[in-house]
């Protein structure tokens, strides 16, 4: 289904009664109406970094629900379309650590290929009809990926940005990660929090720390 060792790791989970009740679900939802990401993107973020090469996740909620913005990475967007406003405040927090360039593409696939797990909460969602996915079994399937994280001898570091993302917290009980927590950083909350949170220069410090490559952030 991935194409890495996910398939491997994730195998026993593929086959439980309420993956299968979320595959007949978005089949059928894909089928009757317009659902993002396109189908065959729904697992991007799994594709594009394999399990032994994730080095930081960074925690997103459900898919942009507009038309071709979502391809399967939390925060990303496809090569020419806009940029969402989170996405923007993400990038003024990179410009403001390191001085970096604001990008002129949404596309972040060169942080997943370096090993940032851009992962969701919910793996899909109707065209303009936020959340519709989030009771669908989603979520899960996404815990259980992070529980599977957390067992990772390698050490990882989460970004959990907002209320949500926080939530997830008490999943990751392995002292051999990071775990950073701020606001999210939609219009309405960056200020309270992620705006001078340094959280992209702690992961790099954490990663040098640990004898791992740091992320080259600059996009």
């Amino acid at each position: 289904m991935i194409g890495n060792e996910w398939d491997n790791v994730l195998k026993d989970e593929f086959e439980k009664d309420y993956f299968i009740k979320i595959k007949k679900f978005i089949d059928s939802e894909y089928e009757t109406k317009t659902v993002y990401p396109p189908y065959d993107d729904i697992f991007n973020a799994f594709k594009l970094t394999p399990l032994n090469d994730v080095k930081v996740v960074i925690l997103g909620q459900d898919p942009y629900h507009e038309a071709g913005q979502a391809h399967g990475l939390a925060f990303s967007t496809p090569e020419g379309r806009p940029i969402p406003r989170s996405l923007k405040n993400i990038f003024k927090e990179i410009n403001a650590e390191y001085d970096y360039p604001i990008p002129e593409s949404g596309c972040l696939e060169s942080l997943a290929k370096q090993g940032v797990f851009l992962l969701n909460t919910v793996l899909t969602v109707e065209d303009g009809n936020a959340n519709s996915h989030s009771k669908c079994g989603w979520q899960t399937f996404t815990d259980n990926v992070i529980k599977i994280l957390n067992q990772q001898s390698q050490p990882i570091v989460f970004m959990l940005w907002g209320k949500q993302a926080e939530k997830k917290k008490e999943l990751i009980t392995n002292t051999n990660h990071l775990v950073l927590i701020t606001s999210h950083p939609s219009p309405f909350s960056a200020r309270r929090g992620f705006f001078g949170s340094e959280h992209f220069r702690l992961a790099n410090e954490f990663l040098n720390k640990n004898n791992k490559e740091e992320i080259d952030w600059r996009l």
